[in-house]
């Protein structure tokens, strides 16, 4: 399988980035995991759960789930776990995931009792973290991934750009009937040719939609596409004036042109939002497309700028971007949008960790971010509550909105499936009216797949399950 970058780390306690956290999906697992289609948890290291009321869950282990190194999953692995990413002197990056789990009990070798300190709706969901051995829940970062797990496959061997993946019996998951090497190819055209010539059987994702339709058409090759659960969006900078203004907001993505976008660069493998949350989602709220008038973007953000003196055009905005060449591409397009509506705004591709840094710090007015993996709706909390602004989230473009807020607590607290949906209308909304950040479109999980590979399926999220189940 070709991956476009490195992972970070293979350490499931310290993962953010894309590949390194669906690589670590290969070799750890959770209570629960979640469901390729519809995204709902679906037991997976639990046999059962019950709630005992509203803020007490009773979960019961499967019996047959041994760890890799051949010692059985037990009640004390799940609880050493949730307090070690709940602990200050782990430092998980995950630690937020269990901030609303007030203590953990065994009530059984293979039972255990989750008491919540507040009403969470995604416990389920969060409980997808996956398990680690007792004694390593604790242990010192292991990049290399040297943790022991519960996945369908063991790390065999790593080297530079490349992960060696072999099958692991007695996990959570049936043993894979092959052994996967996870490789990295920086270089487009050398996955395609790598693709196209049989040295590789999967490519998720790192294919951009001009080259699709040769792949497709080269012998032995195939498409496997699905509708995406992820966003891309522009993260507006509301600390810096006329940004500040939900005019100048709205001028954004008047100016923007969603549906030729997806029709034309992005080859059809995309569909213009029109809110935050993805169609594949149970509170997905079917609304009017979003509006594309150069003529009013350019009316808005007049206005805009006329109350913010000192920052009247032509003033330039940066639009930030990642170094990945469709990336740039839907950047240098997007910015030719904006300065068709008088907003003026230059590219600046960064790498990665470059982007991440300024974008933590402060340091630019727009830009392209993508959600790849929004798998819950609360997950909307990290990237726009108040609480969640640098370096406490994701909330980048310092959003402060009252309202917002509580709409977010209150989906998080709320448990009924129902009330949860039209929290959440309610919350696209209002997000709408204020454009906090600048929906542009769903992308589809697209895969090109060999001869080898032909039963692989992506799953909504986009991650890489599937290769387990390849015969």
């Amino acid at each position: 399988m070709l991956v476009a970058n490195d992972p970070e780390t293979l350490d499931p306690r310290y993962v953010t980035d894309a590949v390194g956290l669906r690589a670590t999906r290969l070799v750890h697992a959770g209570l629960f995991r979640l469901d390729p289609d519809t995204l709902a948890p679906r037991p997976c290291v639990a046999r059962s759960w019950t709630w005992i009321d509203p803020r007490t869950l009773r979960v019961e282990l499967r019996s047959d789930v041994f760890f890799h190194s051949g010692s059985r999953v037990t009640a004390r692995d799940v609880i050493e776990t949730l307090r070690a990413t709940a602990s200050p002197e782990v430092a998980s990056r995950h630690a937020g995931v269990v901030d609303a789990i007030a203590d953990a009990t065994e009530a059984g070798p293979t039972t255990v009792v989750i008491r919540l300190g507040r009403p969470h709706a995604t416990l389920l969901s969060d409980l997808e973290l996956p398990i680690l051995r007792a004694d390593e829940a604790r242990s010192p970062p292991a990049p290399g991934g040297g943790l022991d797990g519960l996945g369908p496959y063991r790390i065999a061997s790593i080297a530079r750009g490349a992960i060696w993946l072999s099958p692991a019996a007695h996990g959570a998951f049936p043993e894979p009937a092959r052994s996967v090497v996870l490789r990295t190819i920086h270089d487009e055209n050398t996955r395609a040719l790598r693709l196209e010539t049989g040295k590789a059987d999967v490519g998720l994702n790192v294919i951009s939609p001009t080259l699709l339709p040769a792949l497709a058409s080269a012998p032995g090759l195939a498409l496997a596409v699905r509708p995406g659960a992820n966003l891309t969006y522009i993260v507006v900078n509301e600390s810096r004036p006329p940004l500040d203004d939900a005019r100048a907001r709205q001028a954004v993505s008047l100016a923007i042109d969603r549906k030729t976008l997806c029709e034309s660069l992005l080859g059809g493998h995309a569909r213009p939002a029109a809110g935050l949350i993805a169609p594949t989602l149970w509170a997905h709220a079917e609304m009017p497309p979003l509006g594309f008038d150069r003529g009013a973007a350019a009316a808005l953000g007049e206005a805009a700028d006329m109350d913010h003196g000192a920052y009247k055009r032509p003033r330039r905005l940066t639009l930030l971007s990642s170094t990945e060449r469709i990336r740039v591409d839907v950047a240098r397009v997007v910015a030719q949008e904006l300065e068709d509506a008088q907003i003026h705004a230059d590219v600046v591709p960064l790498e990665l960790g470059v982007m991440i840094a300024r974008l933590n710090a402060g340091d630019f007015d727009l830009a392209i971010l993508q959600i790849p993996e929004m798998t819950e709706p609360n997950v909307l909390r990290h990237f726009l509550h108040s609480e969640f602004i640098p370096p406490a989230g994701a909330n980048r473009g310092r959003v402060h909105d009252a309202v917002l807020d509580a709409l977010l607590d209150e989906g998080d607290a709320e448990i009924d499936p129902a009330s949860r949906r039209r929290i959440y209308s309610r919350l696209e909304e209002r997000q709408r009216s204020q454009m906090h950040l600048v929906p542009l479109w769903y992308e589809d999980q697209v895969a090109v797949i060999g001869a080898r590979a032909q039963t692989f399926v992506p799953s909504a999220e986009g991650r890489w399950l599937g290769l387990a189940a390849i015969p």
